[in-house]
């Protein structure tokens, strides 16, 4: 089987979800959504999947604008995987609508779970429950990929559903439109030392440097890359980051994450 998995990722939970899944079916591509926004590439493969983090119980906006454009073969087999560290929302029914008004069908939709990342909530789970987490996800993925190969046919792992839809209603629904916006939340502490790290790895490039430090220009994914990756935590997000343990999947680097948006 000739399989892509396409991928967007800011603190590299997806990223190795989407390495483990291309090595489980026998080294699958792996292309960062940033790269295959506006290509072809999906329509020479027997499977196409896509790896992504659920945002507001939804989908990150750049996962929404490229499934518009994603090329896929007639007759390839369709895979969706949400990483999270809670619901899934309605994040895999939302591909399943949008692949549907391109006549491409969307044949599987699965969840894993991951370390949460969402700063502004929490903090970042201790070592021991990370690595408790990882070894469930190198045991979901197995499971996925016996599906995949098996090429099973009209799984969305959405349960329990009134949760999942109440929260997206809540919260995705009308709160998505002002994502690119929510970079007015953050800012940088006098620990700046202007390294750019922010920069390299914000995935849509929506920071610029003045004077070396980092300034955010409104078209953001509120994916927190750059406030995770800062090296010195100088990044912060309103007041509610201060203090809080950051969290990277420590299989990942800053430079994987940077290759987003080279």
């Amino acid at each position: 089987m000739k399989a892509v998995i396409y991928y967007f990722s800011a603190t590299g939970n997806s990223l190795a979800v989407a390495r483990d899944l291309s090595s489980a079916l026998g080294n699958a591509d792996i292309v960062p959504i940033t790269k295959a926004m506006y290509g072809n590439q999906g329509d020479s493969y027997d499977a196409v999947g896509v790896v992504f983090p659920v945002y507001m119980f939804g989908l990150p906006l750049i996962v929404a604008r490229f499934l518009k454009n994603i090329k896929v073969r007639n007759g390839a087999y369709v895979f969706a995987v949400a990483t999270l560290g809670g619901l899934p929302g309605r994040s895999l029914t939302l591909i399943k609508n949008i692949l549907n008004e391109r006549g491409i069908k969307l044949n599987a939709g699965f969840s894993v779970r991951m370390p949460g990342n969402y700063t502004p909530l929490y903090e970042a789970i201790n070592k021991e429950k990370q690595d408790e987490t990882f070894a469930k996800e190198k045991l979901r993925i197995k499971e996925i990929v016996s599906c995949i190969l098996s090429k099973k046919d009209g799984v969305i792992e959405e349960r329990p559903f009134l949760p999942n839809f109440l929260l997206y209603k809540l919260l995705y629904k009308g709160g998505s439109r002002m994502i690119p916006f929510s970079d007015k939340g953050f800012w940088f502490s006098e620990a700046c030392t202007k390294c750019g790290i922010c920069q390299k790895v914000c995935p849509v490039r929506n920071i610029k440097l003045n004077d070396g430090h980092p300034v955010w220009l409104h078209h953001c994914e509120h994916c927190m890359a750059c406030l995770q990756w800062c090296p010195v935590e100088a990044i912060q997000y309103k007041k509610s980051t201060i203090g809080r343990k950051r969290y990277r999947h420590p299989d990942v680097s800053a430079e994987d994450i940077m290759q987003q948006s080279e």
